[in-house]
C-alpha cells in the first residue's frame, strides 16, 4: 500500500510545527493526523518525531526522511503542474529568509513591483541574521551574503559584494587614519558584531586576519552601522549597506588597499530539486535582474574601489 498521503501529512506537520496546525491546513482532526503518523512510523520501523506536550522535534532518522520527502513532494507538484500546463504560472506562498539589514533595505522596497507582476503569489519574508536550516524549517529560498562552501543546496550568485574599511570623518579627525594593519589593530577601535570578531582582509601583502574589539559588543549589524556613523570607530561594511554614506562623505575609506574577500557574494540558496517551483524561479530571476553584476547600490562609487585589484581611492 502506498504511503504517499502519510508522507504528505508528515511533511505538513513538520512545516507547521504541530499536528493541530497541520490538521487545520489539511482539513483533518489532530487525532487523525496522529494516527496517520503512527502508521507511517510503524511501516518504516522507526520513530520520526519526538513528541512532547509543547512541541515536536525531528529525530535523526526523521530529519533525513523529511529532506527526502520534501524533495519528492516538490517533484510531484512540479510534474503535475507541467502536465496541467500550470508550470509557467507562479502561484502560492513563498517562504523566504534574508539577512535583516539587506532584506529591509534591498528586498522589502521591491516587493510591491514583484507581487504586482505575479498577482497569484504571496510572500512570507523572514528577516534574520541567523543561518537558517532551509529544508528543516520549510523555506523555499534563502538570501545569503557569504563565501559559500560545498553543500547539498543549490546556489545562484545574484550580485558581487564589496566590503571595505570605513570610518566617520569625526573619528579620523580625533584618532587619525591608520597607516598599516598593525596600526589598525594596535591603536584603533575596530567595530564588529560578535559573529564577525575576526576580519579576513586581502591586500598587497596577502591575506591578513584582524581581531576586532571595542567599547561595545552586539549581535546586530545595524548597531555596528550606527556606531561607525556616529564616529565611534572603524568598521568593515558592505557597499550595499553604506554606499550612500560613502558618496555623501559621511564615511571615508580607511586602508583602501585592503578589503574583504572578493569571493563573498550575494546568493539565492534553495534546496536541490530536479524541478524548480515556478514561484521560486520567478523570484530568483527578479532579484538577479534587479541587482546583477553591477548592482544599483554601487552606482557612483569609485571604480577602483569595486575592482579586484589596484589601489582604491576615496569617493
Amino acid at each position: 500500500m502506498s504511503s504517499f498521503p502519510d508522507m504528505e501529512i508528515f511533511a505538513r506537520v513538520v512545516g507547521a510545527g504541530s499536528m493541530s496546525a497541520a490538521g487545520r491546513e489539511m482539513g483533518l482532526s489532530p487525532a487523525v493526523v496522529s494516527k496517520r503518523l503512527r502508521r507511517l512510523e510503524d511501516r518504516l520501523g522507526t520513530r520520526l518525531l519526538q513528541r512532547t506536550t509543547r512541541q515536536l522535534a525531528l529525530t535523526e532518522a526523521g530529519q533525513g526522511y523529511y529532506e527526502r520527502v520534501v524533495a519528492i513532494l516538490a517533484s510531484v507538484e512540479e510534474a503535475e503542474a507541467f502536465v496541467s500546463r500550470r508550470s509557467a504560472v507562479a502561484r502560492g506562498t513563498l517562504k523566504v529568509s534574508a539577512p535583516t539589514s539587506f532584506g529591509r533595505m534591498h528586498i522589502a522596497p521591491h516587493l510591491s513591483s514583484f507581487l504586482e507582476a505575479h498577482p497569484e503569489l504571496a510572500c512570507n519574508l523572514d528577516l534574520t541574521d541567523a543561518l537558517v536550516d532551509i529544508v528543516g524549517e520549510g523555506y523555499d529560498l534563502a538570501i545569503r551574503i557569504a563565501e559559500l562552501e560545498d553543500s547539498s543546496l543549490v546556489a545562484r550568485r545574484l550580485a558581487p559584494v564589496h566590503r571595505v574599511l570605513c570610518a566617520a570623518p569625526s573619528y579620523l579627525e580625533r584618532a587619525g587614519a591608520p597607516g598599516s594593519i598593525a596600526d589598525l589593530e594596535t591603536n584603533h577601535v575596530c567595530l564588529s558584531t560578535t559573529q564577525q570578531e575576526v576580519w579576513r582582509l586581502e591586500g598587497p601583502d596577502g591575506v591578513r586576519l584582524v581581531r576586532t574589539g571595542g567599547p561595545i559588543r552586539t549581535n546586530s549589524s545595524e548597531v555596528v552601522r550606527e556606531a561607525v556613523l556616529s564616529g565611534l570607530g572603524i568598521a568593515l561594511r558592505s557597499t550595499w549597506d553604506v554606499g550612500p554614506e560613502l558618496r555623501a562623505g559621511k564615511l571615508a575609506l580607511v586602508l583602501p588597499d585592503y578589503r574583504a574577500s572578493k569571493d563573498v557574494g550575494l546568493f539565492a540558496v534553495y534546496p536541490s530539486r530536479r524541478f524548480l517551483p515556478a514561484k521560486v524561479r520567478v523570484l530568483i530571476d527578479f532579484l538577479a535582474d534587479l541587482y546583477g553584476p553591477s548592482p544599483y547600490w554601487d552606482e557612483g562609487l569609485d571604480a577602483n574601489l569595486l575592482g579586484a585589484g589596484g589601489r582604491a581611492a576615496a569617493t
